[in-house]
């Protein structure tokens, strides 16, 4: 087993602003508001509101004629300074949260970047997934049931998960909820869902939520 810290981060980059740099290292990053622009080793992709990026190449990110605020996650080993914005006066970056995980080293990893939606007053019934990681609540209301725990998480309220540990998620009855979720899992779970139901009879019963991936890479792990 190798420890490695996945942390969530919060940036704020104005309209107009400088390029800022960021080291090579597993990272995704979604774009809450407004829209940049990744540079990367081999190519430029812009992305929109409501859109990410996943990757491991040292980035620069341009901002665009709006004002944008991304959510950032980096897999980094324990010692690794803190991944706050540098050398961008105008910049801002506030870590929401972190957590050290353990990965086997006998498997290949891999980053995925999705989201989950939900009908008012949907339910993620009691699950397991193959790899730990850190969601987001990007709007409405979830509760998240687990280790003999309960907490609610509003939007912009982040926690993680463990992976193994099972989890029920109902969500609020007043409206539609959504989260954004960044985890590592195993490659062999590429293209495919990760997620495994605890008890037979809820494998069988109508899902609500719906998914969507953004992207998913292959990683070499720091």
């Amino acid at each position: 087993m190798r420890s490695f810290i996945i942390r969530l981060y919060e940036d704020r980059i104005p309209a107009g602003h400088a390029p800022v740099y960021l080291p090579r290292m597993p990272r995704s990053v979604y774009v809450v508001q407004g829209g940049i622009t990744v540079e990367f080793s081999d190519g430029t992709q812009h992305q929109r509101q409501e859109s990410a990026w996943v990757g491991q190449d040292p980035i620069a990110l341009v901002a665009g004629e709006e004002d944008a605020v991304l959510w950032r996650w980096e897999l980094v080993a324990p010692d690794a300074p803190a991944g706050t914005l540098r050398s961008a006066p105008g910049a801002t970056s506030t870590l929401k949260l972190q957590q050290e995980i353990e990965l086997d080293s006998q498997f290949d990893w891999l980053m995925r970047c999705d989201r989950v939606d939900f009908p008012p007053g949907g339910v993620a019934l009691t699950h397991v997934h193959q790899g730990p990681g850190i969601r987001c609540c990007l709007k409405g209301e979830i509760t998240i049931e687990t280790q003999g725990k309960t907490t609610v998480h509003p939007a912009g309220s982040a926690w993680f998960e463990l992976g193994h540990a099972p989890v029920l998620a109902p969500t609020t009855e007043a409206t539609d909820t959504s989260f954004i979720r960044c985890f590592i899992l195993p490659q062999g779970c590429r293209l495919r869902s990760s997620l495994r139901y605890v008890l037979p009879e809820d494998a069988g019963k109508p899902k609500r939520q719906h998914y969507h991936v953004y992207g998913e890479r292959m990683l070499t792990l720091p």
